[in-house]
Parts: C-alpha cells; sequence; structure tokens
C-alpha cells in the first residue's frame, strides 16, 4: 500500500512539459478547476521538441494557427521559429500560472498502479537521487521520439571519415561551418530547414538524398492575413478566420490525395518546376510514392528554392556506397567531398518515453495492449498518452485529448469511482492486429522502424487510432463513455463505507 503522506500527491500527474503537456495542464485549469496537478519534465527547462533541437533556421514545419493551442491565439507568422514557440509557450505558462506546478530535471523511470489504493506511483531522478509521485490520474506527454539516441543508419566506411559528423539532434553549439564544404544527407524537414539556413555561409552544400520528398511552399506572411489586420477586427477573430482557413486548406490537399492523387502530384511538382525552370526536377523533386504517405515538407516564403538559385547549393540524387577520408563515394562513383557532414536521417521513436509500466505489481508490454481511440490503453488504468497528428498540426490532436481526458475525469467524479480502464469485449476477440500508425496509410521509414514496439489497434472501434482530425472534430467531442469497453469502477471510499 502506497504511503502518500511521504510523497507528494496529486489528482494528475503529467509526464512532459513540452507543448502537449502545457496544453493538456491548461485545459485542467480551465475544464477541472478543483483538480490539483504536477508536470515533470525530464529536461531542465519547458518546450521539449523546441528546447532540444538548436540546429540552424529550426522553425516548425506546421502552420502555427493551427499548431498554436485554440485557446492562445497565436499572433506571429504561420512558420515560426523554435524561439517565437518557446516565447509563445513561455507566455502560456505564465498566463495559467503553472510556473510552480512544473518540476524540472525530473526523469521519469517506472511508473505503477494500484488498484487497492487506486493511485499511480511514479519513480523519478533528480540530480543522481530517486524521488516518488503519486496520482490518481497519469497523463503521458513525452512526445513519440527518444531524446536521447538519434537514427543515423549503419553507413559503411564511417569510422574512415576525418571530417566533423553532426546529427541535428546533437548539433554542437560551437561549429563554425563558415566557409565550409557540407553535405546534408536526407530530404525531409530537417534538410530542407537547414538547407536554406546555412546556404549564406558555406562555400557550397550538397544535399543528399535517396529519394526526394514532396515540397509544398507557402507565404509567410498569408495575404488573409493582411486583409484582417486592415479591417481592425479583435485578435481572436482575426485568428480564428486564418486557423479555419489553413485547417479548409489542409483539408482540401487531404482530399485531393485520397481521391485525385496523380492530379496533385502534379500541382505539386509544377510549382516547383515553376520556381526552378533550369532544373533536373523529375531527378530531385519526384518522389517515388504518392503525396501524403509521407508528411509534406512545408518551406516558407520558397526559401529553399531561393537558396539553390544562389548557385552554392547542389542537390545529388543517389545512394551512398561507402564513407572515405574526405567524404562519401556514390554507388555511381561520384565522390562528394566535406569538411562537415550533416546526418539529417530522422529520429530514432519510443512509446512513452520507454518508461516502464506495472499495473498491481506485473510488467507491461505496450506492444501486447491495444489503444482506444489512440488514447487510453487496454487494461491500463486512469491513463492517457498524448499521441497527435502526424500530417496535421501536432496540437490539433492535443487539444482534442485533453478535451476528452478532462470528460473522463468528470465522469468518474459523477459516478463516485476511482478508476477508468478500458477492456476488450467478447465480441474483440481475435481481432485482427493493426500497427498504431497504420502502413498503408502513412509509411515513412522512421515509423517503419519502430512501430513493433508501439501498442496496437484493432479493426474495429473504439480500438482504432484513426489519426484524421476531419473524422475526429466530429466523432470524439461527443462520443460515448459508456460504451461497454470503459469500465468505470473501484468505488471511492467514501461511497464504498457508506453502502
Amino acid at each position: 500500500m502506497v504511503d502518500t503522506t511521504t510523497h507528494p500527491h496529486v489528482d494528475v500527474l503529467i509526464v512532459g512539459a513540452g507543448i502537449s503537456g502545457i496544453g493538456g495542464a491548461c485545459h485542467l485549469r480551465q475544464s477541472c478547476p478543483d483538480k490539483s496537478l504536477l508536470l515533470l519534465e525530464g529536461r531542465d527547462s519547458f518546450g521539449g521538441t523546441w528546447d532540444l533541437f538548436r540546429f540552424p533556421g529550426i522553425r516548425s514545419d506546421s502552420d502555427l494557427y493551427t499548431y498554436g493551442y485554440k485557446f492562445k491565439p497565436w499572433q506571429g507568422k504561420p512558420i515560426a521559429t523554435a524561439p517565437e514557440i518557446l516565447h509563445y509557450l513561455d507566455e502560456t505558462i505564465d498566463e495559467y500560472g503553472l510556473a510552480d506546478r512544473i518540476r524540472y530535471g525530473h526523469r521519469v523511470q517506472r511508473v505503477g498502479w494500484s488498484s487497492q489504493d487506486a493511485c499511480w506511483t511514479v519513480q523519478a531522478t533528480y540530480q543522481g537521487a530517486t524521488r516518488w509521485f503519486t496520482g490518481n490520474f497519469l497523463w503521458m506527454c513525452p512526445g513519440y521520439y527518444n531524446y536521447e539516441q538519434a537514427y543515423t543508419p549503419a553507413f559503411p566506411g564511417l569510422d574512415q571519415y576525418q571530417g566533423v559528423l553532426v546529427h541535428p539532434q546533437f548539433w554542437p553549439e560551437d561549429l563554425d561551418y563558415s566557409g565550409t564544404k557540407v553535405i546534408v544527407i536526407g530530404s525531409g524537414a530537417t534538410a530542407v530547414t537547414l538547407i536554406p539556413a546555412m546556404a549564406a555561409k558555406v562555400e557550397h552544400l550538397t544535399m543528399l538524398q535517396r529519394s526526394p520528398s514532396y515540397i509544398i511552399s507557402r507565404e509567410n506572411q498569408p495575404p488573409l492575413r493582411k486583409l484582417l489586420e486592415g479591417l481592425d477586427l479583435p485578435d481572436a477573430w482575426v485568428h480564428e478566420i486564418l486557423r479555419r482557413r489553413h485547417l479548409k486548406d489542409a483539408e482540401l490537399i487531404a482530399t485531393m490525395a485520397r481521391q485525385q492523387p496523380e492530379k496533385l502530384r502534379d500541382e505539386l511538382i509544377g510549382a516547383i518546376r515553376a520556381q526552378l525552370p533550369d532544373f533536373d526536377v523529375d531527378t530531385h523533386f519526384t518522389p517515388r510514392y504518392m503525396p501524403w504517405k509521407q508528411r509534406l515538407c512545408l518551406v516558407p516564403d520558397n526559401d529553399l528554392f531561393k537558396a539553390i538559385r544562389g548557385g552554392n547549393i547542389s542537390i545529388v540524387t543517389d545512394e551512398i556506397e561507402t564513407f572515405t577520408t574526405a567524404g562519401i563515394r556514390l554507388q555511381s562513383g561520384q565522390e562528394l567531398v566535406a569538411d562537415i557532414i550533416v546526418s539529417a536521417t530522422g529520429l530514432q521513436l519510443c512509446p512513452l518515453g520507454n518508461i516502464a509500466f506495472t499495473v498491481d505489481g506485473v510488467g507491461v508490454d505496450m506492444a501486447e495492449t491495444w489503444t482506444y481511440k489512440g488514447i487510453m490503453y487496454s487494461d491500463i488504468p486512469n491513463m492517457a498518452w498524448t499521441f497527435g497528428y502526424i500530417r496535421t498540426s501536432w496540437t490539433m490532436r492535443s487539444d482534442l485529448i485533453a478535451a476528452f481526458v478532462c470528460r473522463v475525469l468528470h465522469h468518474m467524479d459523477a459516478k463516485g469511482v476511482r478508476q477508468c480502464t478500458p477492456r476488450l469485449r467478447p465480441e474483440d476477440a481475435g481481432m485482427k492486429a493493426r500497427r498504431f500508425i497504420d502502413e498503408e496509410d502513412f509509411s515513412p521509414g522512421y515509423m517503419a522502424r519502430s512501430m513493433a514496439s508501439f501498442p496496437r489497434q484493432g479493426d474495429r472501434e473504439p480500438w482504432r487510432n484513426v489519426q484524421d482530425y476531419y473524422i475526429e472534430k466530429e466523432t470524439l467531442p461527443g462520443c460515448e463513455l459508456e460504451d461497454g469497453v470503459l469500465i468505470f469502477d473501484n468505488q471511492a471510499r467514501e461511497q464504498a463505507a457508506g453502502d
């Protein structure tokens, strides 16, 4: 039995003080003001992704009208830098009085649920010492990738290279790339951010890609915003109109990707041809897959294409044969020489922060659990994991999940119970397992490498992780909680004593 008098105890323990954890805490402040809360953050500051990554040009690849919180209108340009996003989060923490609710430097190692106590016990390390916390509800907001390890392929000959090798996740603060020859390996969001940011200082930069990604450019000072600002409308109105416009544009792209993928492909590539009329677009900007099977890379104001037109940027589409002492030899036989090689090769994913879970003393293998609506997990009581959208702004889903969690907490209070647990029904026995993120719908390499360790989704509701905002915005806010899957039990002691 847990002695809650010796450990800090709250109603809701949140793991992570990034955009999901801070947003969840704000929803609790608004919808469940009587609930006590605490956020445990392993790093020494808030912000998660936006505090971790320090590479040149680090910025959002989602517009901030939708990536920002619905309850706090974003006032800047739609594509924002990491410092701008951190300032926004800092303001949010201040406005909602969360500063004294965050415990920095607390790296959660393991968590355990006790049905007898209807309580989670959380073990964290802080400055080499072990600290314990207890909470009635555990809200996991650690993101979905490994902060300690990045992904770098096992490149042949890597130990021969005598230059500087950098992964963007661990960018050295003192790295001076002025006047150097640089290779950036990769074609995703990080690569297309790095290249225009580094272009002005390097002697030459080569973007080396195995295959291209789809790239779309948007004005970072939209004409609609200029029009609305001239109408002297309240800031909240301007924000909501811009938010809805960006959501509608994204919905149109998603719909076209499903219904007219060839037409969307032609439009996306045609826009690049207009920017680079004398470039080999067929080789270097035409992906092997159809649009939306992987995330579109968003660049503001054509900055990537402007950098390429500047003359000191090359794109090479080829496979690496081996690293050499001076750079990289390709399968075509071409050799690339570089002082610095940046391996923008992706993330290493991990479910729920790689934290060890037990329920009533029994270890939990997350890969054997089933996800309930992509939020809760079979046979794990009083726990939610915020996993946002992959192709729509992450926060669009984190806001929906936060509202769902608050509804569950209110429902438990109204029923006088201490426990809510998703459990398989008899008719769910033997249902077909699918990946947490369905490979038929979304198939980037960083997902394919890691999905075996993630919870499963089923082939029916509510065991699906839909990953579609335009469906979930209609179904999730009013979904039935008494659905025969969410089991509400473990009566509050006061009620049990009076029975």
